[in-house]
């Protein structure tokens, strides 16, 4: 698929943030219908079908047996741009299964889906209507349903979004939306072959208060799959979004790269890279780093960068623990946004249920001069190779929140510079680059420079020339590492560093790349 695609899904994406502030200025408080209000008010559904996760995962497989029919756009949605589509908000007087508003279609999400409500084991279509809209006068009417959202009980927000091909997101623990999870990922990062297979029908089951079972039917050229979420909001800093997932593929053709529960972000720069920064504020990104946890136990960290050309690392691994996209650095002042708040973006964070076998976590990024465009995304790829006529089975824990659930007992890195290397104040080595690594823990505490604590550097593509660890004066628990490093002409060195005393590791493992 071309950038144009890719471009496509994020501004659908990114309009999502305009439906709420819309909703509350055109009709107050937006609570959402009671159950037992007026009939009229609800949306007109169709006739009840007997549904359930298995019929759902037969369906899907059948489809993969039939060739591939991508679903009509309405052309009409081209006149319905960024802008004039937050001039249509849903009617909070017809909100389904006690907290479900829709999204209308536009330019940049004009694929119409459909939507159902289950209840007891029966699901009803949801028909569409323009009155289910209101417009602002003199904009242009709602064309059809191009994906929803849950608000929060109070009506005043909301907590999750499914719109644009297989894409979803919350908003985590703090009101914020940000980095993006999407149900598969195909060809990522292989020019000219990535696909986009979109949810084509939804299933809503309420199951409570901020609660609900959402069913998916995924089509697309090379890939059908039934998805089920089991989505549940909690209130407060420490809470969030968790979701539990279970899919289930089917291949219609070979795919060189399959990607597992990918997550999408955007990394413009941030205090480590400011040689990109050509704007006022001193950081701007949704996620700042892709932490894994291993098979094995170990606890690594990886800080995202904005490369001058597209890259793909691969980290093999056997039965991942979990992996994620992080934004750890949630301090205010080191972003000064009072209107996107990057300080509140959330993490997202795959547990993996069962067992995935031999694969690789793989990070694939590329170049961007906009916060508007999410040029990062991390998935899994399976060891064995995704033929044509393959079923498979992966379920996966999703936790989006202010918490970062990859933080464990070993230290771990909380800032991360690059600069000069050398001696401050004297002349800089040429060839050279400084690394500059900061670690926060309880593994360090009561620890001083008499403690035997070392760091251990390994560098691929280069060589370290100099290296220190020490604790920060004033600082407690947190202790940085420096290393000068000289990369081989041409290329970007890999350093993989971390903090140990004697045998002992004290800190997660650091993967970075100095050129």
């Amino acid at each position: 698929m071309t950038e144009t695609t890719r471009r496509e899904i994020m501004m659908a994406l990114a309009a999502t943030g305009l439906w709420p502030a819309a909703a509350l200025a055109q009709t107050g408080s937006g609570t959402p219908r009671k159950r037992g209000a007026a009939a009229s008010s609800t949306p007109a559904l169709g006739k009840p079908e007997s549904f359930s996760w298995e019929v759902l995962q037969q369906r899907a497989a059948a489809l993969a047996r039939a060739p591939y029919r991508a679903p009509a756009k309405v052309a009409a949605a081209e006149a319905i741009d960024y802008d004039a589509v937050g001039s249509i908000s849903y009617k909070p007087e017809r909100t389904l299964a006690g907290g479900i508003r829709l999204f209308p279609l536009g330019r940049y999400a004009p694929t119409p889906v459909a939507i159902h409500v289950v209840e007891r084991g029966q699901a009803r279509a949801v028909d569409f209507a323009a009155d289910l809209f209101k417009t602002e006068s003199g904009h242009h009417a709602a064309l059809g349903i191009a994906g929803f959202r849950a608000v929060s009980s109070d009506g005043k927000s909301d907590w999750m979004a499914f719109i644009g091909a297989s894409y979803f997101r919350t908003a985590g623990s703090q009101d914020q939306y940000g980095l993006s999870a999407r149900g598969i990922a195909i060809d990522t990062g292989i020019d000219g072959k990535e696909e986009f297979p979109a949810f084509t029908a939804f299933w809503i089951e309420a199951t409570g208060a901020q609660s609900y079972t959402v069913y998916a039917l995924l089509d697309g050229p090379s890939v059908t799959g039934a998805y089920r979420f089991v989505c549940r909001y909690t209130d407060g800093t420490d809470g969030g979004v968790v979701q539990d997932v279970s899919s289930t593929i089917t291949l219609r053709k070979d795919v060189a790269r399959l990607g597992i529960a990918p997550a999408t972000s955007m990394f413009w720069y941030g205090e480590g890279n400011r040689a990109a920064a050509i704007d006022w504020r001193p950081e701007i990104h949704d996620s700042d780093g892709l932490a894994m946890a291993t098979g094995a136990g170990e606890r690594i960290w990886r800080p995202l960068a904005n490369p001058a050309t597209p890259t793909l690392d691969s980290f093999q691994d056997d039965n991942p623990r979990g992996f994620g996209l992080i934004q750890r650095d949630r301090a205010f002042d080191h972003y000064q946004d009072d209107g996107a708040f990057y300080d509140r973006r959330a993490n997202l964070w795959i547990e993996p249920q069962g067992d995935w076998g031999k694969g690789a976590v793989t990070l694939y990024a590329f170049p961007t001069a906009s916060e508007t465009v999410d040029n990062v995304a991390a998935f899994w790829v399976p060891a064995a190779p995704a033929t044509a006529g393959k079923t498979m089975q992966f379920d996966y824990r999703l936790t989006w929140s202010s918490r970062d659930p990859s933080v464990a007992q070993p230290a771990h890195a909380v800032e991360n510079w690059r600069g000069s290397a050398g001696r401050p104040g004297a002349e800089p080595t040429p060839g050279a680059r400084k690394v500059v690594v900061d670690f926060v823990g309880a593994t360090l505490a009561g620890l001083d420079r008499s403690s035997g604590v070392t760091v251990q550097a390994d560098v691929s593509r280069g060589r370290v020339l100099a290296s220190a660890a020490y604790p920060v004066v004033g600082q407690p628990n947190r202790w940085r590492v420096t290393l000068d490093v000289a990369p081989e002409r041409g290329v970007l060195a890999d350093v993989r560093l971390f903090l140990k005393r004697g045998g002992q590791s004290l800190s997660e493992t650091v993967l970075t790349q100095v050129g």
